[in-house]
């Protein structure tokens, strides 16, 4: 059977692609696919609230289709272990029963979120890697690795009788990625020979010329800081941002520095990470946060959340001088190790200005390279459409 004849062949029935969250906005991705009244569910995450959102902790998407068709939910797949499309799984579990497949390291992610909850027991979680395929009601889905800012991250071949849809989840086209495993491009050539019917990609940074740079572009601007910092160093980042805590890890480790974790999910996600070999850090290397700041200011590193100006977070507590620990001292210096989330810059550079003010040294994106985007820019996007040349593309963040 040639392409042609293959793809007329599987145009029978209707396949509906809903986005519930992530479609003109940043972060709460969750994508339904429904054939034949069955229906599979791709990630579930938060959005972080606008400045004028007043006592609103975190945006969900809206359930209410899942809600009124619970027993059509035949599985959920999570794409990586980002807040973006994971933050709202408690939420989703509480209302809906179906099994969850994830990759290892995203669903020790998954399980850490779930036990905070009281939800571990109810998830059905199965674990799959990339190279795999499963059976999910109407949909066969191939699991591929695509590289992005964390590891483990997967992007997925939907395949039903009405066509096969690739659903790239977060990705770019690092050749030179932190854990060593790039994306599968022969993966994507298979598609392209059993023919494509849509392209779902990201489509984050598609105002972005070029190529995204690669995570190694960091460790330079990471070892410039260590070199150079006479005091403690505190750097802020993503919780979930596995790759990044790996970074400070080699860097620390060169400059005899121990390394520290401060706040809950960040100190879980490293300790699972650990758990499963996707950080690799010698045990003597790490401390407690308590035994950190009791050592001699340089030799320390301190991992913390707060990169996005959160008033709650451990650097947003810091930089107000109300974390019950410690306190940001002059000869601190500070690297915030990610971009301000759209709506969010107005608390980062709150943050910054507070920082300074106490004295601290602050490194952020505009001062030097000490973080790069996980996703795909224009050159990238141009090549994820020529390896599966789609019959049609549908971007989303």
């Amino acid at each position: 059977m040639n392409k042609q004849e293959k793809k007329e062949n599987h145009r029978k029935g209707t396949l509906k692609i809903i986005p519930l969250g992530g479609l003109g906005e940043v972060g709460a991705n969750m994508m339904v696919y429904e054939y034949d009244g069955q229906i599979l569910v791709v990630d579930t995450g938060l959005m972080f609230p606008e400045n004028d959102m007043l006592g609103i902790d975190y945006i969900i998407p809206d359930i209410t289709y899942l809600m009124q068709r619970r027993k059509q939910v035949k599985g959920i797949i999570i794409t990586h272990g980002h807040e973006d499309h994971t933050g709202a799984i408690r939420h989703v579990l509480e209302e809906l029963q179906a099994p969850i497949f994830a990759t290892p390291l995203t669903r020790g992610l998954l399980e850490v979120k779930l036990a905070r909850n009281g939800l571990a027991s109810k998830a059905q979680i199965e674990t799959v890697n990339a190279g795999e395929s499963r059976k999910i009601g109407p949909f066969t889905v191939d699991f591929f690795h695509v590289c992005h800012s964390i590891p483990d991250g997967i992007g997925l071949g939907i395949d039903c009788p009405a066509g096969l849809v690739v659903h790239t989840g977060d990705y770019k086209f690092d050749h030179t990625p932190v854990d060593n495993w790039p994306t599968d491009y022969a993966k994507l050539a298979e598609f392209q020979r059993r023919g494509v019917l849509a392209l779902l990609a990201d489509s984050t940074n598609s105002e972005r010329p070029g190529w995204t740079p690669s995570e190694r572009v960091i460790d330079d601007a990471f070892d410039k800081v260590f070199r150079e910092a006479k005091g403690r160093i505190i750097i802020a980042s993503f919780a979930s941002l596995i790759s990044r805590m790996q970074q400070v890890a080699n860097t620390a480790a060169k400059y005899n520095r121990r390394m520290a974790f401060a706040g809950t999910s960040m100190v879980d996600n490293a300790r699972i990470a650990r758990k499963l070999n996707y950080l690799k850090v010698k045990e003597e290397q790490i401390v407690s946060l308590d035994e950190a700041l009791n050592m001699k200011d340089s030799n320390v590193v301190i991992m913390c959340t707060g990169s996005q100006g959160e008033p709650t977070s451990i650097l947003g507590k810091l930089s107000m001088g109300s974390h019950r620990i410690f306190d940001v001292k002059e000869g601190d210096t500070i690297v915030l190790s990610a971009h301000p989330i759209p709506g969010n810059e107005e608390s980062v550079s709150h943050t910054i200005n507070r920082l300074l003010e106490r004295g601290a040294n602050v490194i952020y994106d505009t001062i030097a390279p000490v973080h790069v985007s996980g996703h795909a820019s224009q050159e990238e996007m141009k090549l994820m459409m020529h390896l599966t040349q789609p019959d049609y593309f549908i971007p989303k963040p």
